[in-house]
């Protein structure tokens, strides 16, 4: 069933309602059904928690939505028939997503690139040539549109596909000099954005555009990367995600060599080619979690006490939602939507997989 238009324009309202990030956006829609129904709820929610916030004003949400429509940004909003399958099966995936140019490719077999931003002549041209073949061989390539390597996969792949997922909002051409390289993309490839049309890129938004980059791709090749590099944490972010992480070795005379080099040791895959790729694909099963029943929140038994007793056991480590109920003896449906109230005052923060923290 598609989403009509209205609900549409709530998920991306609700999207962008302070304090509601993926995780309790996801649970928002699991527990009202909706994000318009969600939307209603929320003044209740926020009385009953303490916490003090309200959703967007409309016209805020409509402003965007004329600045996307003045640079023919296309909105895909989790629940879309063309949302991208990689990113839905991700725990929680992102809520909205803006692009530019061909969308058609978020739905295609993809592989990661990514790698140091001052990178060496032969690492780019290795870059470049291995997006090339990906591209001959049927992959899009994803990268995120940084100095150095990500520029090089994506000239390498221009012709047969590449997306470029932005930190800042869909029309943010970061770095300047990659004003040509953008209109290309934007021409023949596609671009992604989590964030506000218009917005800057900040060092916070960085994590969440690696998490799309590796969440968009069935694997993630680094390629020169230092050991403290966003490189990899995106391959971390993939690890965790089930993708197939793979490293290009290189002299360890070359700091940026050291970045590959501690993935290989950490059990990646060796990447010479696009052979080591193609085998790994052909042999390697990505292991998924089970399906899990959907979470029943139990709102009706949650009053101020339980919420007290409930952030009383959280503390800076996560801690499993599953643990937290068995230590109240409380049904973890009653524990998860006192965990969503409370984060929406502010008083708790609800990950991923399940866990939770002060």
């Amino acid at each position: 069933m598609s989403l009509s238009a209205d609900e549409r324009f709530a998920r991306l309202r609700l999207a962008r309602t302070d304090r509601i990030g993926p995780v309790a956006f996801s649970q928002l829609l699991a527990r009202h059904g909706s994000a318009t129904a969600a939307l209603e709820a929320l003044p209740g929610l926020a009385r009953k928690s303490g916490a003090v916030f309200a959703p967007p004003p409309i016209e805020a949400i409509q402003r965007e939505v004329d600045a996307a429509d003045r640079i023919s940004a296309r909105l895909l909003v989790l629940g879309d028939a063309d949302y991208p399958e990689m990113l839905a099966a991700l725990d929680p995936p992102p809520p909205i997503l803006w692009t530019r140019g061909r969308t058609d490719l978020l739905n295609q077999p993809s592989v990661a690139i990514v790698g140091a931003r001052i990178a060496s002549a032969g690492g780019q041209r290795i870059a470049r040539g291995l997006a090339g073949q990906l591209g001959q061989a049927s992959h899009v390539v994803v990268s995120g549109m940084a100095r150095g390597i990500d520029a090089a996969a994506h000239e390498g792949a221009l012709p047969t596909g590449t997306v470029a997922v932005l930190g800042g909002g869909v029309n943010d051409i970061y770095p300047p000099e990659h004003a040509d390289l953008y209109a290309r993309l934007v021409e023949h490839g596609c671009v992604v954005s989590e964030s506000p049309i218009g917005a800057r890129a900040q060092a916070r938004d960085f994590p969440r555009r690696n998490r799309i980059i590796s969440g968009l791709a069935r694997g993630v090749v680094v390629v020169e990367a230092e050991i403290r590099s966003g490189s990899l944490i995106t391959a971390r972010l993939a690890a965790e995600q089930g993708r197939d992480v793979f490293a290009v070795p290189g002299s360890p005379l070359d700091p940026r060599a050291r970045g590959p080099n501690e993935l290989l040791r950490q059990g990646a895959i060796l990447c010479e080619g696009i052979e080591d790729i193609e085998r790994a694909f052909h042999t390697l099963r990505t292991l998924r979690a089970p399906p899990t029943a959907p979470l029943v929140f139990d709102e009706d038994a949650v009053d101020p006490a339980f919420l007290d007793r409930v952030a009383a056991l959280l503390s800076p480590t996560p801690a499993p939602r599953d643990e937290i109920a068995r230590a109240l003896n409380a049904p973890v449906g009653q524990v998860a939507a006192a965990l969503l109230e409370l984060s929406l005052a502010g008083r708790a923060e609800i990950l991923p997989g399940g866990l939770a923290s002060s």
